[in-house]
């Protein structure tokens, strides 16, 4: 299907019925019919329902309050369990749902269980559909199916009969594993299960879920089946089942595919919101079809929504993978202009931009202005502008860069930077840097295995050839005691 932008206007010949205009009153003009919206529906979840009470707000602070203490508190010298039976008197399930997050956050999912067990031992404790579904999302989020599923068979041991939240979390568990066919799949066998099982009927979150991994995996099959089941169902989509699936179809380059379904979206009166603007934006413009990406630019301007930095991280992005550098200096200060303040990752696009355009020396400065000012030190920038050296064929460079960087302590170097070197150095037959970077690896902790190459030298995904060629490149580089990793 194909876009034609004329005049600010963005039209679908294929479906002559459907018109969407980028006009000077308003950036779609959907002509809708309020005489006749979608009905809305409510869905119950079978979770423990609590009764409402006066002051919320006041009751979310303090259970904020007490798990930033808790928090505070966990420490080899204070283990978690001895924490949490200090507080013992004033903790409680909605304190324990905060500590998941927080935990689940910082990559600490096995004190998630402590916390889980600990709470079962208590005489408040209640098994909740609640409870288990927020566990099963936060091992899904790290990556831990196996467990996800455990604690599903756990919650059916207990005497809970899970509902359509829960299945929600365990289908987005199943999503993060690394199979992805597989794991779509999986999900899809649980979708079919949800149909036929009281309290379990499918809901919208149920199909967005869905519909996004459906696309971030091209099966535009699946994604029109999900849209057909999702019409005959009660469900009525909503802003975020059309952002989710033209976000993953332009993630792929299937700028076709993202257009039919912004038609789509048009025809059931779903209003875009700046989601929708800076996906589309982003869409267009990885693949350079910067026109189109000027002209939704011009409709969100003309629009009740307002850009966000990352709308014009965004644009500098792709003109600076395209070397069109006045277009995106142009966008640079129209941030300013705007009364918009760049973020790091503003300055990092920057950096990023000038090195794809030649300009090292202009990349350079904007790093030392950040370190000159202390703002914005995050190890990405430092990796963006040892990305900019790299790219330009400077090793050295980034190996001075990079020393300095370690002898200043400003940064925490973690496994991207070193994967980032190593590929430039070894592209460079640079054998010395090689064994001096894996000198630096030791001295902080990070062992590398063959996957750390692997990985590094961008060999996973390609052909089997270039993967043999690679791996004995990697093997002749690695220590001794390491190849067999």
């Amino acid at each position: 299907m194909s876009a034609n932008f004329s005049n600010g206007s963005l039209q679908f010949p294929s479906i002559p019925t459907t018109h969407i205009k980028f006009t000077q009153i308003s950036s779609f003009n959907y002509n809708f019919h309020p005489e006749s919206p979608h009905k809305k529906h409510t869905f119950i979840c079978g979770s423990t329902i609590r009764p409402k009470r006066s002051s919320k707000s006041d009751e979310n602070a303090e259970a904020q309050e007490l798990v930033r203490t808790l928090l505070r508190n966990f420490n080899y010298d204070k283990p978690l369990l001895s924490t949490l039976n200090k507080y013992v008197k004033l903790v409680r399930t909605e304190h324990c749902f905060l500590l998941f997050e927080e935990l689940g956050k910082a990559d600490k999912w096995l004190q998630c269980l402590e916390v889980f067990r600990w709470m079962q031992k208590q005489r408040w404790y209640v098994a909740d559909n609640g409870v288990y579904s927020k566990l099963i999302s936060v091992m899904g989020k790290k990556g831990q199916t196996r467990m996800a599923m455990w604690l599903f068979s756990e919650m059916r041991n207990s005497g809970c009969r899970p509902d359509t939240s829960v299945y929600n979390s365990l289908i987005t568990a199943h999503l993060h594993s690394k199979d992805k066919s597989k794991a779509l799949s999986k999900a899809l066998g649980y979708f079919e299960k949800m149909k036929v099982t009281e309290r379990c009927k499918p809901s919208i979150v149920t199909y967005n879920i869905l519909l996004r991994a459906s696309a971030q995996a091209k099966n535009v099959a699946q994604v029109e089946a999900l849209f057909k089941d999702l019409e005959e169902s009660i469900c009525t989509p909503d802003i975020y089942t059309f952002n989710g699936v033209m976000d993953a179809y332009g993630k792929n380059g299937m700028v076709g595919e993202m257009e039919g379904v912004l038609a789509r979206m048009k025809s059931n009166q779903v209003k875009p919101d700046i989601i929708t603007y800076n996906l589309l934006i982003d869409s267009y413009g990885r693949k350079q079809e910067f026109e189109k990406m000027e002209q939704v630019f011009k409709s969100l301007l003309r629009s009740k929504e307002r850009p966000t930095v990352s709308t014009f991280n965004s644009m500098i992005t792709n003109y600076g993978k395209a070397r069109l550098r006045d277009k995106a200096e142009a966008v640079f200060q129209k941030i300013t202009d705007m009364g918009y303040t760049p973020n790091f990752i503003t300055y990092e696009c920057m950096i990023t931009m000038y090195g794809c355009c030649d300009c090292v020396s202009k990349a350079r400065g904007i790093y030392d202005n950040m370190i000159e000012t202390e703002k914005h030190l995050k190890v990405s920038t430092l990796n963006a502008m040892l990305n900019v050296y790299c790219l330009n064929g400077l090793p050295i460079e980034a190996d001075t860069l990079f020393e300095t960087a370690c002898n200043s302590g400003m940064f925490r170097i973690d496994s991207s930077t070193y994967k980032l070197l190593y590929k430039s150095y070894t592209k460079a037959n640079m054998t010395e840097l090689i064994q001096k970077l894996l000198k630096h690896m030791d001295r902080d902790g990070i062992v590398p295995n063959k996957r750390f190459f692997l990985e590094a030298l961008g060999a996973l995904g390609s052909s089997r050839a270039d993967q043999d060629t690679i791996t004995a490149k990697v093997n002749s580089n690695m220590p001794v005691d390491m190849t067999k990793v």
